[in-house]
């Protein structure tokens, strides 16, 4: 690139960084009419990149010539000594020179070009003993760091945790902070990787940021002992056979949820049809099946005992589309239910039916899949859902063994469908299978259903399962 005949080349300070530094990396400053104007950054590559002053906007001169040496200011510093720090702009490279003296000070050529550049330098960056990362305090340039970091062995990157409100080292110069920039240079700790924690602060504070969730509590005695009830951020899965009265056990805990708190919840029953999850809710309100032809409950005595069930519009929010879906839709249903419409309590019955039609490895494949994502959801939205399955022969849950995997609690649903005895026949014996909360596993408990208000109770004591 041409300079304009008016325009002229100088080493001038700028932004704190002094004349003597300006010249060590060769970078000079664009004067026209006796007015900076531009700053010029020459790469080791021949690449040359140019800051507007005014208006902070930069260009680009030159092709590079040296893809390899990729790195501002390498080309002024020798490998293979004891330490290197690496910015995110040449500004900053030169901020670090000014405040510490004539270190190796390198930078990338931006936050989005990190591996690139890291990758291309490689064997000058490895030839130091420790590698120093001191780029921008914020979301891209901590990626950045962390990009870099993991092309290195990690017992030589060190990280310097940079002020957010400085962000970079050029912010700790103009700002009359070069100290607190030594102290974060020499107190850089070894990089790890995301999520792993080993210093007595970051253990504090977790306690003291830790909030005891509130809890739910089972309309099941013995359920709830074992428990301490149900929490946001935990999947619980009710398992059994086909047959033994899942759905009926889901309603009764969708009805107790509704009338003992003032959260909203989300129902999903993909395999009956909204006006039946409507009048099985007001059943238990009315202690009769209203669903039925031959009780005599008329549609607004449904009407007015489900509005006592609910309370208030948008409360309860009902998704219904009989048989297979889209797991994705399914996804996004719920999260709506959650971020949209700050559902607290999901009901899915069951996860099984979204991928009915596909069989085999694209059956495991699909529930794996929305499995895991729901599991995630529950995190990331801090909500409790509640999920059937069916079981295969084994007792496992059908089609994918990852449903039993990512669930906080599982409770295994038992009944004799064949016995002589009615009573034995509508008993069905709760076992937790599961418990990461509580730990307790084990007989949970006894309900009886009765076809004449088409209700679950707890009739028994744990004392009198019988032989499951």
């Amino acid at each position: 690139m041409q300079l304009d005949n008016s325009v002229h080349l100088e080493y001038l300070p700028w932004r704190g960084i002094s004349k003597k530094t300006m010249e060590f990396y060769g970078v000079k400053t664009e004067v026209k009419d006796g007015r900076p104007v531009a700053i010029r950054f020459t790469w080791p590559n021949g690449r040359t990149q140019i800051r507007a002053i005014e208006d902070k906007r930069f260009t680009t001169a030159g092709e590079a010539s040296s893809p390899e040496r990729s790195l501002f200011g390498m080309d002024h510093f020798a490998g293979g000594g004891k330490a290197i720090t690496i910015t995110e702009g040449a500004l900053d490279a030169m901020s670090c020179m000014e405040i510490m003296g004539e270190y190796p000070f390198v930078s990338i050529t931006s936050a989005s070009t990190a591996k690139k550049d890291a990758s291309l330098a490689y064997d000058y960056i490895n030839s130091f003993d420790r590698i120093y990362l001191a780029l921008d305090a914020d979301t891209p340039g901590k990626e950045a760091a962390r990009a870099i970091a993991e092309l290195f062995d990690f017992n030589k990157v060190y990280v310097v945790e940079l002020d957010p409100q400085l962000k970079d080292a050029n912010g700790y110069l103009t700002s009359g902070k070069s100290r607190e920039f030594v102290r974060a240079w020499w107190g850089a700790k070894r990089f790890m990787p995301e999520g792993i924690l080993s210093s007595f602060s970051e253990f504090d504070k977790i306690i003291d940021e830790d909030v005891k969730k509130e809890a739910i509590p089972y309309p099941w005695e013995r359920l709830q002992e074992m428990t301490y009830g149900a929490r946001t951020g935990e999947v619980i899965l009710v398992k059994a056979m086909e047959g033994i009265g899942k759905t009926e056990i889901f309603r009764a805990l969708e009805y107790h949820v509704l009338k003992t708190t003032d959260a909203n919840i989300g129902i999903i029953h993909l395999e009956e049809s909204k006006s039946r999850s409507i009048k099985g809710l007001a059943g238990y309100e009315l202690q009769a099946p209203c669903h039925l032809p031959d009780t005599p409950i008329s549609n607004d005595e449904i009407k007015n005992a489900f509005h006592k069930v609910v309370r208030k519009d948008d409360r309860l929010h009902i998704y219904s589309h009989f048989g297979s879906d889209d797991p994705d839709t399914i996804i996004s249903t719920i999260r709506f239910m959650v971020a949209a419409c700050n559902c607290k309590y999901v009901f899915l019955d069951h996860i099984t039916m979204v991928v009915t039609g596909l069989q085999g490895e694209d059956e495991r494949k699909a529930l794996d899949y929305i499995s895991t994502r729901l599991k995630t959801l529950t995190q990331e939205l801090d909500f409790c859902l509640f999920m059937i399955s069916h079981v295969n022969d084994e007792g496992q849950t059908r089609g994918s063994r990852n449903i039993s995997k990512v669930a906080d609690l599982i409770i295994s649903l038992h009944r004799d469908i064949l016995s002589d005895d009615p009573v034995v026949r509508n008993t069905t014996h709760l076992v937790v299978e599961k418990n990461r909360f509580a730990s307790k596993t084990g007989r949970a408990g006894s309900l009886l259903f009765s076809f004449e208000t088409f209700m679950v109770t707890e009739e028994f004591p744990i004392t009198d399962f019988g032989t499951l």
